[in-house]
Formats: C-alpha cells, sequence, structure tokens
C-alpha cells in the first residue's frame, strides 16, 4: 500500500472560530494507482492535498495520520515535511503561473530547486532534458523567462520538476483548469505517462470534471463538506454510484451530444453547510431526497462492496 490516511482532520483558524475543512478523512491508495478527488467547491479536494505535503501555513493539524509506503509523515510539523517535499510527496499546484519565479529562468529555478534538496543538479541535467522531450519541450525552455512560455508549456514545465526527483506520490490539484481542452488532454496523458514510466509511484488528481478526471484516474473518491462521500472505481462511480449526492453530481453534468429538449440538467438544491459549526450526523442530508430519521447520526465510511466505500445509510 503507497497510501493510508486515516481519521485526518485539519482546520482552518479564523476571528470567527475553526473551520473544519477537513473532518476525519480515512482512505488507501495502492501503488501505481491514479486517484481522483473530486466535489464541489468548498469540500475539502484542496485542503486534503495540500495537508499531505503540508504547504500551507494556515493549516492546523488536529488529528489524525499519514503514512506513506510504511512510514509516517509528520504532518502536524511544517519544518519537519521540508526532507520530504519532492523527494516522498510532490505537488503540481493549481496554477502553473504562480508557481514559477516570474524573475528566473527555468534552468536556474531548476538548479536553485533540486540544489536545496540536496541533489547534485550536473547528475540529473540529462534527465532533466529526456523527460521535458516527453512532454513535447527542447532544452531551449531552460533559457527562457516564464512570461516567454504559453500556459500549456509552464504547465507541463512544473509537471516536469514536480516529478524530477522521482516522489513516491504526486499531488496534481487542478492541474487543467486554466488550459483549453486540447492542452488539457496532453496535460493528463503526460501525467498517466510518468506513472506508467515509474517516475512516480501513486497519485492524487484533485479536479471539478469528473469526465476529465474519467479518463486518467483508476478510482475516484467523491468529497462533500471535508469528508469522503464515496470512493470506488472510475467506471463504478460513473456507472453505479451508491451514494446520493455522487448520483446527484453526475447527473447535474451535461452529456457530449444531449439537447436540452433531450435531457434537462439539474443542479443540487440548496448548499452545503457552513463549516464553521457543521450540523451533526450526514452533512448532505438537508440537500438529500433519501433522508430519513437515522441521518442524524453520522453514517461510516465503510465498505459496501469489494473496492467500493460510501458514507449512506442506504447505501447498500
Amino acid at each position: 500500500m503507497s497510501l493510508d490516511v486515516r481519521d485526518l482532520a485539519v482546520y482552518y483558524r479564523t476571528l470567527r472560530g475553526d473551520v473544519r475543512a477537513l473532518d476525519g478523512v480515512s482512505f488507501s491508495l495502492a501503488d501505481g494507482e491514479i486517484m481522483g478527488l473530486a466535489g464541489e467547491s468548498g469540500s475539502g479536494k484542496s485542503t486534503l492535498s495540500k495537508s499531505l505535503i503540508r504547504m500551507d501555513s494556515r493549516m492546523r493539524h488536529v488529528a489524525g495520520t499519514v503514512r506513506l509506503d510504511g512510514a509516517e509523515l509528520p504532518v502536524a510539523d511544517d519544518a519537519a515535511m521540508v526532507p520530504f517535499r519532492f523527494h516522498e510527496v510532490s505537488l503540481i499546484p493549481q496554477y502553473a503561473m504562480s508557481a514559477l519565479n516570474p524573475t528566473r529562468r527555468i534552468g536556474r529555478m531548476v538548479r536553485e530547486l533540486v540544489r536545496s534538496r540536496g541533489v547534485d543538479y550536473a547528475g540529473v541535467h540529462e534527465e532533466l532534458l529526456r523527460r521535458l522531450e516527453l512532454v513535447g519541450l527542447g532544452e531551449h525552455v531552460l533559457r527562457r523567462y516564464p512570461i516567454e512560455l504559453s500556459g500549456g508549456m509552464k504547465q507541463r514545465v512544473v509537471m516536469v520538476i514536480s516529478t524530477l526527483l522521482n516522489p513516491s506520490l504526486l499531488i496534481a490539484d487542478e492541474v487543467t483548469s486554466a488550459l483549453d481542452v486540447s492542452t488539457q488532454r496532453a496535460a493528463v496523458e503526460a501525467l498517466a505517462g510518468f506513472r506508467d514510466r515509474g517516475f512516480v509511484k501513486s497519485m492524487v488528481f484533485v479536479t471539478h470534471d469528473l469526465a476529465l478526471v474519467h479518463q486518467i484516474a483508476d478510482s475516484i473518491m467523491v468529497m462533500y463538506a471535508g469528508r469522503p462521500a464515496e470512493k470506488a472505481s472510475s467506471r463504478t462511480i460513473i456507472d453505479a454510484p451508491r451514494h446520493p449526492y455522487t448520483r446527484m453530481l453526475i447527473s447535474s453534468l451535461p452529456e457530449v451530444g444531449t439537447t436540452f429538449a433531450g435531457k434537462r440538467l439539474r443542479g443540487i438544491p440548496g448548499r452545503p453547510p457552513g463549516l464553521l459549526d457543521p450540523p451533526s450526523g450526514c452533512r448532505f442530508r438537508d440537500r438529500c431526497p433519501l433522508a430519513f430519521d437515522r441521518c442524524a447520526e453520522q453514517p461510516p465510511f465503510t465498505e459496501v462492496a469489494p473496492g467500493h466505500w460510501a458514507a449512506c445509510w442506504k447505501a447498500e
């Protein structure tokens, strides 16, 4: 097992109190697995991804453990996580342009990064060139400033930099959100290729786009209001979801070739609960058409079929 997360709770401090952005998240990721992480805005997707690498100083680790390749990551301690970043766990941030220093040429940035991680740049230079070539970029990119590159080129540069030291876990946070459709497909295919070539062992792919993540991910975990709602293989999540939220989320998506007259799109009524003072029990119950009295108790995130987990009293 590559990644094992148990009862992870991460809050954000505010003047009005703690925002319970993650509240008891548990899941596992196998070697070689790409897991899509989906859900609407505010569900906890980005918080979960950043908490695995401890890249946000506003976070307060409240409880839970994260084990990677059998060793526990010190995700509660920012300083203690430094030796693990880019070596064992790495991140492709949401906006590539904000991840690149506009005053540095790409080559200088890479050189400074690997040296800060105790790695000799000369020892990885040939591999850097090989990986740039794999994503359709030449050596000349290393002599360019970020402003001289297109959005897609910058995204591919960040993908190469993030995986250069062969991390065990790669977190891709909304990496296609600012790209056009054709560039999105090229980006996800490159990420899958990195896994297939052994550059990374496993991957968490954060996205709003279920149609896109279905093309790359082996499994999908759907988040809602800081908790996991459902996790299963990509095909199962799309074709046979068990959780009412997952069903409603999928039914709200447009289908290629389907006209408005043929299928009326329906949004999910209501809104997610506030996480400063979240309700007890199932957090989806106020919006759920299947809610009943027992939903006042929090349903466990349990295996309802082989390889299929859901947090719903009616999932079985």
